[in-house]
């Protein structure tokens, strides 16, 4: 597996595959890799000629600057376990790469991105939505894999290909998830032990409960700080904090009102 660093690089690679009609797979991450990624990046090699990674911790998106410096950095084992996964190429770009005229350009969407997790963290979306717009740009790949964990930003990504007339497939994967439910995130590993042990209750609230209302009880109960539970479009959407940790999790719907 190759490691890059620039769009100069990347774009001369590409120009060769497409010289030789290989289709493109292409998987953005932050890095801080886990199995729900690796889930991506083998999808996208069944799929695909060749697959495209990015590792990019995207400052734009974070509300918060601690949690933007805390946010773990390990390219050496992302590139590891990306290689293992039949990753062809990392794309790892610096800050002054992604950015080299600031932040003047961005990309809004004005309805979806100001609700659910986007009323809570101001100016998230538009951060997120900046810089896929951009990798896509960059990547021109004729696929690209999102996971379903993060359904808002994938209905977003979807709307915004379709609004600019990107080309790019967007393929969305399923949530993959621990034996005891709690999806994987990158941000679990900030959970204390104790906090672990409880963290899973997130899920089985958002799947047992028969409303939204009653799941944000049942969570408030057990001492999670609820941003929001609701139901929408066969979904039901869930943020809380536990701790010092945000996670965020939806379940699909049955008409019945209970999760498949």
């Amino acid at each position: 597996m190759k490691v890059i660093h620039t769009v100069e690089a990347w774009r001369a690679m590409r120009a060769e595959h497409r010289a030789a009609n290989r289709i493109i797979g292409f998987v953005p991450t932050m890095g801080a890799l886990h199995a729900g990624h690796v889930s991506l990046f083998e999808a996208a090699r069944k799929e695909c000629d060749v697959v495209l990674a990015s590792v990019f911790v995207n400052p734009t998106q974070f509300d918060d600057p601690e949690d933007f410096a805390k946010y773990p950095r390990v390219l050496e084992a992302d590139a590891a376990k990306m290689a293992a996964a039949g990753v062809d190429v990392a794309f790892a770009p610096s800050v002054e790469e992604m950015y080299p005229n600031g932040q003047h350009y961005t990309v809004n969407e004005d309805a979806l991105s100001r609700e659910l997790c986007g009323a809570h963290r101001p100016g998230h979306f538009t951060g997120v939505l900046t810089v896929v717009m951009k990798l896509l740009q960059i990547a021109g790949a004729e696929r690209a894999y999102f996971g379903e964990k993060d359904f808002q930003q994938l209905q977003l990504v979807r709307g915004m290909c379709a609004a600019f007339f990107v080309e790019t497939k967007i393929v969305g994967c399923p949530t993959v998830r621990e034996a005891d439910g709690l999806a994987l995130s990158s941000r679990n590993a900030r959970l204390t032990p104790e906090e672990r042990e409880r963290a899973p209750e997130f899920h089985r609230a958002l799947e047992e409960e028969k409303t939204a209302e009653e799941a944000r009880g049942r969570l408030e109960r057990g001492g999670f700080k609820v941003d929001y539970v609701e139901d929408r479009e066969g979904r039901r959407f869930g943020a809380v904090r536990l701790g010092a940790t945000r996670l965020i999790d939806n379940v699909a719907r049955s008409e019945a009102g209970t999760a498949r």
